[in-house]
Order: C-alpha cells, then sequence, then structure tokens
C-alpha cells in the first residue's frame, strides 16, 4: 500500500499536534507543581490572619512568665470554665492543651460545655458555667451577636474571658477579654487550594462549600481557598458555590454536594470548609458511585485523616493547631490572672497536609501520636 506525499504530510502534522498538545500538558502540570511548591513555601514563613478587628498576629511564643510569677499562679486557687460551639476532633485538641497546661499553672477546671452549634443553648451553658463563678472563662461563640449578652455579663462579674477563633459583638479588648486566639485560617485555605491545584495539575471544574454565617474565621478560610485558586490556577474554575448554616453540617454537606453532583456529575473536586462537611461530601460520592472526584478541606479531623491516608477521595487540607491554640488560652488566662498585657490576637501558623504527610502532621496537630486506625490506613 502507498501513501501519497499529502497522506504523510497530513500524519505528520497529526503527529506533530499531538506531540505539542502532550508537551503542553506535562508543561502545564510542571507550572502547577511549581506554583504549589512555591506557594506553600511562602505560606510557612508567616501568619497571613489579622484578628477580627484587623490586629495584627502575635507569636504564641511571646507569652512567657518568670519563675515568682508561676509559683503566684500556684497560689492563687483559679478556676477555669470552657464553652465550646460543638464537639469534634478540633474541639479535643483544644481541650487536651487547656487541660494540661491548665494543670501545669495551678488552675481547676470546673465545667465544659459544647452548644451543637446553636446560640440559645451556649447562652444558657454559659449562665450556669458562670454560677460556679470562675475566674477564667475560655469560649467560642457560635453567634457573635445572640450570644454578647451572655459573655457581656461575664465580663461583668469579673471573669477574664479569653476568646477561640471567634469574639462576641460589643466586647472590647483588653476590657471586656483578654485576647483571642487562632489559626492563620487564610492561609489554610490557601493551602488546600495549593494542593487541589497540584493535584488536578492546573485545570479542572470546581465546586466549593462554605459556612453560610457571619463566623469570621470560616470566612477567612474560604476567601483564602477562592482568591489563590482563581488567581494562581486560572485554569480551573468554580461552577458552583454553595453555603450552608447547620447544626447538622455533615447532613446539609451531603445534600450540597449530591445536588452539585447530580448537575455536575464528571466535576473534579469539591471543597468543603471544614472537616465535618467534608464528611458529607465522602457520603455523597459514596452514594453517587463516583470515585474520580477529589475532596479538598480544613481541620485534621480523624474520618478525613484517613481518606487522606488510604489515598481515597480527599487529597489535602490546611490543618488548625489546636492543642497549641489551646495552650496558648490558658497562658493568656494567666497574663490576665497576674495583670500582665496581652496581645489582642495570636494565630497559630498555618499547616499543609497532604498524603505523604499525615501522619507526622496528627502528632502536630494533636501533640499524640497518630491512632492506630490511622497508621493503618495509611497506603505507601
Amino acid at each position: 500500500m502507498k501513501v501519497s506525499i499529502k497522506s504523510k504530510v497530513v500524519l505528520a502534522g497529526l503527529t506533530a499536534a499531538l506531540l505539542g498538545a502532550s508537551t503542553l500538558s506535562a508543561v502545564a502540570a510542571d507550572s502547577a507543581a511549581s506554583i504549589a511548591k512555591k506557594g506553600l513555601a511562602e505560606l510557612a514563613k508567616g501568619v497571613y490572619s489579622t484578628g477580627p478587628n484587623g490586629e495584627t498576629a502575635a507569636a504564641a511564643s511571646s507569652l512567657k512568665f518568670t519563675a515568682a510569677e508561676l509559683k503566684k499562679l500556684k497560689g492563687m486557687n483559679a478556676t477555669a470554665a470552657i464553652s465550646f460551639h460543638l464537639t469534634s476532633d478540633w474541639t479535643s485538641g483544644q481541650q487536651a492543651g487547656l487541660t494540661k497546661r491548665f494543670a501545669e499553672l495551678g488552675i481547676k477546671i470546673v465545667g465544659v460545655t459544647q452548644a451543637d452549634f446553636k446560640a440559645d443553648v451556649q447562652v444558657s451553658q454559659i449562665q450556669t458555667l458562670m454560677a460556679k463563678k470562675p475566674n477564667i472563662l475560655v469560649s467560642i461563640p457560635v453567634d457573635g451577636q445572640a450570644t454578647a449578652a451572655a459573655y457581656k455579663a461575664a465580663a461583668a462579674a469579673g471573669t477574664k474571658i479569653v476568646f477561640m477563633d471567634n469574639t462576641a459583638a460589643g466586647l472590647t479588648v483588653g476590657t471586656d477579654y483578654v485576647s483571642v486566639v487562632s489559626a492563620d485560617n487564610y492561609a489554610n485555605g490557601a493551602a488546600s487550594a495549593y494542593i487541589l491545584g497540584r493535584e488536578l495539575n492546573g485545570k479542572g471544574t470546581i465546586a466549593l462549600i462554605h459556612h453560610a454565617a457571619d463566623f469570621w474565621v470560616t470566612k477567612q478560610r474560604w476567601n483564602g481557598f477562592k482568591e489563590t485558586i482563581t488567581n494562581k490556577f486560572p485554569g480551573i474554575t468554580i461552577v458552583e458555590d454553595q453555603g450552608i448554616s447547620g447544626p447538622d453540617f455533615a447532613g446539609d454537606a451531603q445534600k450540597a454536594a449530591t445536588a452539585i453532583l447530580t448537575k455536575n456529575p464528571k466535576i473534579s473536586a469539591i471543597w468543603a470548609v471544614w472537616d465535618t462537611p467534608a464528611e458529607g461530601v465522602l457520603a455523597a460520592l459514596r452514594d453517587a458511585g463516583n470515585t474520580t472526584t477529589k475532596i479538598a478541606t480544613q481541620d485534621l479531623g480523624a474520618n478525613v485523616a484517613i481518606s487522606l491516608a488510604k489515598k481515597g477521595a480527599v487529597i489535602g487540607l490546611g490543618a488548625q493547631r489546636p492543642y497549641d491554640a489551646g495552650v496558648t488560652e490558658a497562658n493568656l488566662a494567666a497574663y490576665a490572672l497576674l495583670g500582665k498585657k496581652a496581645p489582642a490576637y495570636i494565630a497559630m501558623p498555618a499547616l499543609a497536609v497532604d498524603h505523604a504527610g499525615v501522619l507526622k502532621a496528627w502528632q502536630t496537630v494533636y501533640s499524640a501520636p497518630a491512632p492506630a486506625d490511622l497508621k493503618s490506613s495509611f497506603k505507601k
């Protein structure tokens, strides 16, 4: 069989085009990996989030005590109460850090509550805790507006308030509360964007499931993710951005993800605002029999960590450091008891977590070895 000169020219052109497309694809992948590497390295250099009133973050290491101050603290026989918004691995990490450091400072914990993300429940719980007359209240407000009066009453009674992540409306730092401690949520959102951009080789379609509430820290991580994925990976398109308000965050996220998958069955990935909503996305993927759509999220909860370890749908996340935050909150409370001036805002550095680093990250996040089920799930 003879091939004409014209046919040879056409075949040569097609071959060149295919090779060119392959080369361009490889360049795009290398570019996405390079962008992610540089971006993650930059995030590791500092803190990018500001405080609830625009404060620049101070470092946790700036809090120091003399031997005389520690001795004085232990002689105070001070007490503390803790009011959480919900139950989670993050909550457990916070409580572990608070418990250990308060014990070292001679401060007794007299009550711990969690409000299932219901403002009215938290108000009632704070009132119950205040009946025990604690010297210290460490708390994360479910709703800064709806819970404000309860915190104002606690402050008026002389209780030293240290906030986790969020603040109550109308309270003044240095007068009504000591300080607020948070993760670098903007950078954690950006970290999950860099990991996802690398995983998708800089191209594809994604959906976002965000927290539809006036919650400062979840807004920061949402903005960090959106701005990074949009500015650094123009080949990735956000096709859906749905909000959930809870309190059933896993269930709400599952419904949102199911709707997203129905409309976009071949979507490349879904970003979830923290690990509990990500669990809902995992459930939606299982129900749909979808084994290709990826998940990026925030917070190193046990279930998303296992998915990450076994090379499942979760491909990476930006993690908070709740144990270290708890230790820092206890130190700030001690500053207040001693009458020392505390920084208005302290943020923990961001922590990018991918498959390779998940076991080491667990130790960093929770100051404890990775649990057995996480270790056994890890695929090399």
